[in-house]
């Protein structure tokens, strides 16, 4: 019998990322269309940290199933940390992923390099429907780009600059995005638990 992991989202590209970054697990990887679920949680924390908790927990009771949930985003210090928490939300649930980096941009505009820097943070949360597992977290830091390069990755990517690799995040193979990224550092420190965890299903 398969065992089965439930990622709490929708995001078909977040699971395929996510999958790939623990290649080793003999799992099938269930996003919430996957099974159809309908329950939409609010992210209500004001942490990446109780939004991932949120998450994994409600999924995972809802499911019966082992959950792993993360929250995710962009921190820009020139901006006060925006916009953090509500990074996929940015600028209102209407915009396209391009138009909420190009809104970013206008508000960086006129600021300096040396005053761009950012960093990506993520926070993953492995849940059983009687509490959580463990808690994982990850950053990468860099700074905001002037304009978009690139077209790989998602989101954020083309305008999240990495000044050791001398390029954005969209111009980065699948593999070094995955070794450096915030998610790959994340899920490498949950990596071990979820071992556990799927040995015992």
């Amino acid at each position: 019998m398969k065992k089965l992991l439930l990622v709490a989202t929708r995001n078909k590209g977040k699971v395929e990322e996510l999958a790939s970054l623990i290649g080793d697990l003999v799992i099938e990887w269930l996003s919430l269309d996957d099974l159809e679920i309908d329950l939409s949680v609010e992210e209500s924390g004001d942490t990446f940290q109780k939004n991932a908790i949120i998450k994994a927990l409600a999924y995972s009771k809802e499911t019966g199933m082992l959950t792993l949930a993360d929250d995710s985003g962009l921190e820009v210090d020139a901006l006060d940390g925006r916009p953090g928490v509500h990074t996929a939300r940015y600028g209102g649930d209407s915009l396209t992923p391009r138009q909420r980096y190009e809104l970013l941009l206008r508000e960086l505009r006129g600021v300096p390099r040396e005053l761009r820097s950012a960093r990506f943070r993520c926070v993953v949360a492995l849940a059983r429907p009687d509490g959580i597992a463990g808690i994982a977290s990850g950053t990468c830091e860099g700074h905001i780009a002037v304009e978009p390069q690139g077209t790989g990755g998602f989101g954020y990517d083309p305008v999240f600059y990495l000044p050791d690799q001398g390029m954005t995040m969209a111009q980065l193979s699948a593999a070094e995005k995955h070794r450096i990224s915030h998610r790959g550092k994340a899920i490498a420190g949950i990596a071990p638990l979820l071992r556990e965890e799927i040995q015992r299903l």
